[in-house]
């Protein structure tokens, strides 16, 4: 078992806020996705490297491994290697000393405190002291970050979070079943009604004016009402290459709960 090694289940913005900031902090960190991961906000999501071999956010770059052994020798030469393993079978292989559950789900969909001596979930779906050892809040407002070890995070709201006055407005959603073919690129400036996306032959657009700041890969097949886009009514720009607040207040928590069950559970 390696105390310093940490699995990542998941991504995305929010997982890839996490990974950063532990790789910053010196712990080797590897990530697992699926097949076809639906992310949105690629430009800072380490699941981008399920598409393209390779993806960097800030600095910290993100390779996809084809096996363990691809993984650990990436991880050895300070990338972050991502393994398409839905399953989470590699945690059973590398066995870690900590696995975050960065899904974001809203239930706990397979992780457990059988995984690793530190086992930590984000969000609503776990309870801390039961199916994990830890808990962070995800959920926008005073408690965001908030370390919990004993209970769960609030529940699921089931709305976006505000932003510029904005909530499940800002929001694309898929007009139907089908295949994204992309018209516009993140990082673009965008009038609502502006089309930036096609569901099969649907067009897809924006619901209000400001910067396209997240969507879907181009190529994949979406299901009727699946997010797919993200528009951020501030129109900064520079917002859509950087890890977010939400993303560094969850990852602030979570090296929390490293930082305080480590070395009671390793002896640091």
């Amino acid at each position: 078992m390696h105390n310093d090694t940490v699995i990542v289940r998941g991504g995305g913005d929010i997982a890839t806020g996490v990974v950063h900031r532990l790789v910053r902090c010196g712990f080797k960190v590897l990530i697992l996705e699926v097949e076809q991961p639906t992310v949105i906000r690629r430009t800072v999501s380490f699941a981008q490297a399920v598409f393209d071999g390779e993806t960097e956010v800030e600095g910290v770059r993100a390779v996809l491994a084809e096996n363990v052994n691809d993984a650990l020798r990436a991880a050895e030469e300070k990338k972050v290697p991502v393994i398409i393993d839905e399953a989470g079978n590699s945690i059973r292989v590398l066995k870690p000393g900590i696995v975050v559950d960065a899904i974001l789900a809203k239930k706990n969909i397979g992780t457990y405190t059988t995984m690793a001596p530190i086992v930590i979930g984000l969000g609503p779906g776990f309870t801390a002291g039961e199916d994990v050892h830890a808990v962070i809040e995800t959920n926008r407002g005073h408690n965001l970050g908030r370390l919990i070890l004993k209970g769960s995070a609030e529940p699921d709201t089931g709305k976006p979070g505000e932003i510029g006055g904005y909530g499940s407005e800002r929001v694309i959603r898929s007009p139907g079943k089908g295949l994204v073919k992309t018209a516009a690129s993140i990082g673009d400036i965008v009038e609502k009604g502006q089309i930036v996306a096609y569901v099969g032959e649907i067009p897809v657009a924006v619901p209000i004016n400001g910067v396209l700041r997240g969507l879907i890969q181009n190529g994949l097949t979406v299901a009727e009402g699946l997010k797919i886009g993200d528009v951020d009514p501030r129109k900064r720009t520079e917002y859509c290459f950087s890890i977010s607040d939400k993303a560094r207040a969850i990852a602030g928590g979570v090296l929390e709960a490293v930082l305080y069950l480590g070395p009671q559970i390793f002896n640091w």
